[in-house]
């Protein structure tokens, strides 16, 4: 059960919502995982869903998964794209991953209206820039 695993403090990992012009020269966004840790990352599954209201009618996303193997030390992994439609709702990243045979656990939450110009900010791993939740 859940309640018998023992999850570990989750350190030195982001999500990060970051713009970028296609080879089309249109604007797009995307959103990556960073490992900002000195070791390796074993099976990575991010979780993604948007939820919230739109114009007083309730909005839900489809829920998608993604597992990655191995993830190496200092990088980063595009884990999909996202509509800017999506930034006027919640949009949950749950994160869990391996360090030896230790789970990591987290959620990270981008609340309406948080990816926005004033929140934009330079991501030098990803040499782009976008908003960085740790």
């Amino acid at each position: 059960m859940k309640k018998d695993i023992d999850f570990h403090q989750v350190e030195g990992v982001s999500i990060a919502i970051a713009r970028e012009v296609n080879e089309l020269g249109q604007q797009e966004w995307n959103v990556y995982f960073i490992n900002n840790n000195d070791f390796y990352l074993e099976n990575v599954l991010i979780s993604t869903k948007g939820y919230g209201q739109v114009d007083g009618q309730e909005v839900k996303t489809s829920v998608l998964r993604h597992m990655f193997d191995q993830m190496a030390p200092k990088s980063a992994l595009q884990v999909e794209p996202i509509d800017p439609a999506l930034f006027q709702i919640t949009n949950e990243f749950w994160v869990s991953y391996y360090i030896g045979r230790n789970i990591h656990d987290k959620r990270f939450l981008f609340v309406p209206g948080s990816v926005m110009e004033e929140n934009i900010i330079p991501i030098s791993i990803l040499d782009k820039e976008g908003v960085l939740h740790s």
